[in-house]
């Protein structure tokens, strides 16, 4: 049930009792910088513990970077963890032939569909795969990731990890925990199979964790003590209008695609709290799990303005534009829901139940 807002919003943020919290973050290129903006104020709030993290490729990548500098000097150490990532990775991106247009700089358009580079890549991936254009399979990526984690240390933090790639063979989720998360891991989260090689992992060759769990959120809700999931969503659920173009299709049905399995759980989530309602206590343990769960979910009505080119846009402007509103919908978030946190969801998952039962 989605709650209402509150006479004195600020009161409830600045007078709350401590409160363990998971955060699910997925996963989409340079829009993850939304998801650090969103991070930076879960970590300026003294009463929320940060108690586990789950995240598919950018989410992964946000995620290793937080507990990483958590674990080397606490909420601070996190937030600057995390700017001096996004920074490497705008750094990176300035040698990147995927640049905005003049006409786009002046238009303030963040897309990069006009992008002479961009179009050529578009066209260039639909023919031919990373194995012959990229035989070494370089990945600008792995030297940002090692430069940026001490993956050693993620083994000792507090904060529970789990990344999710997806098995090619099997196309099944695979969890990688605090103990096994290594550069391969956190890669194959966000390995793109038209852009990177599969990347193998004990024999296994591996894709975006996307495919299988964008986040997956089952892990948190078995193994984590807190009952309330923060979920950072970065691909829109519901798009105005019907795509026409060969980008915004292939757009939407990667965004359908991504959120499917995210959608399963939540649905799963809405059937054990219903369950539980209707026939009361008496289940199993594990489903008092699903039904104990309490989601949130922080997201942008400007990220559906953005397309699918501009994921690719690591420009550090644009980054800084996606971190603020990451910031201001995590504020507003605050000032609506700061009381509603450790007592009930405030994201609706009844309807996504009823739009499944009416279907049928």
């Amino acid at each position: 049930m989605v709650t209402q807002h509150h006479d004195d919003p600020k009161a409830s943020v600045a007078n709350h009792d401590p409160l363990s919290i998971d955060l699910a973050l997925q996963g989409g290129g340079a829009h993850g910088a939304f998801t650090w903006g969103v991070l930076e104020r879960v970590l300026e709030i003294p009463w929320l513990k940060i108690e586990s993290i789950t995240g598919t490729s950018a989410g992964a990548m946000n995620a290793v970077v937080l507990v990483h500098g958590y674990t080397l000097g606490g909420p601070e150490g996190a937030k600057l963890a995390l700017e001096q990532f996004w920074r490497r990775v705008s750094d990176k991106a300035r040698y990147s032939p995927f640049q905005r247009t003049p006409v786009d700089v002046m238009m303030g358009n963040w897309s990069l569909d006009n992008s002479p580079a961009y179009i050529f890549y578009d066209l260039f991936s639909r023919l031919f795969s990373p194995y012959q254009t990229n035989p070494t399979n370089f990945d600008p990526l792995r030297t940002i990731l090692e430069e940026s984690i001490n993956f050693e240390g993620l083994k000792q933090s507090p904060i529970k990890l789990f990344v999710t790639a997806t098995n090619v063979r099997t196309g099944l989720p695979r969890v990688f925990r605090n103990a096994n998360i290594s550069v391969e891991a956190v890669l194959a989260s966000a390995c793109l199979p038209l852009v990177h090689q599969a990347v193998e992992i004990d024999g296994d060759p591996y894709w975006d964790g996307g495919f299988s769990g964008n986040p997956l959120l089952t892990p948190v809700i078995r193994e984590s003590k807190a009952r309330d999931i923060l979920l950072v969503q970065i691909n829109p659920i519901e798009r105005p209008g019907v795509p026409k173009t060969a980008s915004e299709i292939l757009n939407r049905l990667n965004e359908i695609s991504f959120n499917s399995s995210l959608k399963k759980e939540l649905r799963g989530i809405a059937m054990f709290q219903r369950l539980f309602v209707d026939e009361g206590p008496g289940h199993a343990a594990w489903a008092e799990q699903w039904a104990d769960a309490r989601v949130h979910r922080i997201a942008s009505p400007r990220m559906v303005e953005l397309g699918v080119s501009s994921k690719l846009n690591a420009e550090w402007e644009f980054l800084r534009m996606l971190r603020e509103e990451g910031r201001k919908c995590m504020e507003l978030f605050l000032k609506d829901h700061a009381a509603d946190l450790g007592k009930r969801s405030t994201f609706d998952l009844d309807s996504l139940l009823d739009t499944v039962l009416e279907q049928i």
